[in-house]
């Protein structure tokens, strides 16, 4: 044990290693009312490390050529140890990294984890997003299949609408005027190199700014308001080992539904695979009905739900943008659902129900009903933010406790 003394101290008197271990986990106190919800955070980031770690296995086989990218990605599940079961894990932490995302948004947005103080982390949060929606897009080419190649070709061609750039804007991206190895290239560059950089660096920011000024919780009540004679919060446990040892059982459960998705349905019915995909692209055959992959489809679906394409491609943007200015459209001071009334309620809930909407229609193959279908799932989605700084101040609040409940 003496020996290890030494060696801590020796490491600590060049490195902050025991410091760090005592502010972001042992001495970080956290609220002891967390519920299921807070689970999907640290899933995040184990799901992150899952991607990292089998990306650098699949990169030791695969060749950004595209006169081999699709028989390489063939040779790693055919002919490379173990390879099939490295690719389905990747393919399916993709979607899997989505489902946990947008749970923890929605957490956020229940338990009024946006607002002050930590309108930040919110921001830091939706530039992770941001980048989560690049790495995504610019892996989706990779495998050089069929839908690969079209929806790559498709969503490149969007930023033509811009006025007076757009075209050189389209050419920059691509490299090319089609999509071809030169893209196949720098799409390999970004997704193995340029973007997870970024999102290490956005995921470490996220989570110094939130413990920095603490964690919120299902009360949405400041547990440092109240504190005892050592400066300790009364309603906060430390991180670890209580909250380390809950998330095993979060990590534990969400690995067993990992698992049989990437054992048993890998594709989940063309959804996480598209059929598409297993054909080589092929620039002179176009598939009939070209979609994103599924975590895409709500934007998509909003997209085509507007005649003009340059003011599609405004929409699309501005329903990714407006997640920004959360903290500023919000006017009630209660953070928590708990607490406030039924209007944030009842808008949240056909927010929800749109944004599921819109993911369905952008899979579907477009047809008058369903762009009208869409158009209105559009409007609700931005009524939510828009008229925001009405209905909340219309709100009629539950007192909200002074400490956090069991």
């Amino acid at each position: 044990m003496s020996v290890m003394n030494s060696v801590m101290g020796w490491v600590d008197d060049r490195f902050p290693a025991s410091k760090m271990w005592k502010e972001h986990l042992s001495e970080y106190y956290a609220p002891k009312n967390f519920n299921f919800w807070y689970f999907f955070g640290s899933l995040a980031l184990l799901v992150l490390v899952i991607q990292i770690v089998t990306g650098i296995f699949l990169t030791m086989s695969y060749k950004p050529d595209a006169t081999l990218a699709f028989s390489s990605v063939e040779y790693i599940m055919r002919d490379v140890n173990w390879g099939w079961l490295i690719r389905y894990i990747h393919s399916t932490g993709a979607s899997a990294f989505f489902v946990v995302v947008y749970l923890h948004m929605f957490r956020g947005l229940i338990y009024g984890s946006y607002k002050q103080p930590r309108e930040l982390l919110w921001i830091f949060g939706m530039l992770i997003y941001l980048a989560l929606m690049a790495e995504a897009f610019f892996g989706y080419l990779l495998p050089w299949g069929q839908m690969s190649y079209w929806g790559a070709q498709v969503i490149v061609s969007l930023f033509g609408a811009i006025p007076i750039v757009g075209d050189e804007l389209s050419l920059w991206i691509r490299g090319d005027f089609v999509i071809s190895d030169v893209t196949l290239n720098r799409f390999f560059a970004f997704h193995v190199i340029a973007v997870p950089l970024v999102l290490v660096a956005l995921v470490a920011a996220h989570i110094l700014a939130l413990h920095e000024v603490g964690s919120n919780n299902p009360d949405g009540v400041e547990i440092k308001k109240n504190k005892d004679e050592n400066g300790i919060p009364k309603d906060g446990i430390p991180f670890h080992p209580y909250y380390t040892v809950k998330d095993i059982v979060g990590v534990v459960v969400f690995l067993m539904f990992f698992s049989i998705v990437v054992f048993f349905m890998p594709e989940m019915g063309g959804y996480f695979l598209e059929h598409a995909n297993f054909e080589p692209a092929d620039p002179l055959k176009t598939p009939l009905h070209i979609a994103p992959v599924w975590y895409f489809t709500p934007f998509y679906a909003i997209l085509r739900a507007i005649p003009d394409k340059f003011l599609g491609v405004v929409t699309m943007g501005a329903a990714v943008v407006i997640l920004f200015f959360l903290p500023w459209l919000d006017r009630n001071p209660v953070k928590s659902i708990r607490y406030r009334g039924w209007q944030f309620k009842a808008m949240l809930t056909l927010f929800v129900i749109a944004f599921v909407v819109l993911g369905y229609l952008g899979m579907e193959a477009p047809s008058p009903v369903k762009t009208f279908i869409a158009q209105v799932a559009t409007a609700i989605y931005f009524a939510f933010f828009l008229l925001m700084p009405i209905y909340t101040k219309m709100e009629k609040n539950k007192p909200v406790p002074e400490r956090v409940t069991q």
